[in-house]
């Protein structure tokens, strides 16, 4: 994987609070992330976020079975 981290998210507000710029947020831990975290899942600096990172989940399938040719049986 070297693309960017399907569980990034930008933010201007949160916690109560509201930033000039928008900062990193991991839906995963659902918490703001320091900014060298961020570079893991931005995966900058040769960084994997699906090997680098402890919190990496993958990302479930869509779930309409369109991908799944069994998905009736």
């Amino acid at each position: 994987m070297d693309e960017t981290c399907p569980h990034l998210a930008y933010r201007e507000e949160g916690d109560g609070k509201s930033f000039e710029t928008a900062r990193a947020f991991c839906t995963v831990t659902e918490s703001f992330v320091q900014p060298m975290r961020a570079d893991i899942c931005n995966a900058r600096y040769g960084l994997d976020p699906a090997t680098d990172c402890e919190f990496y989940v993958e990302p479930k399938p869509p779930s309409n079975g369109a991908e799944d040719p069994d998905a009736d049986r």
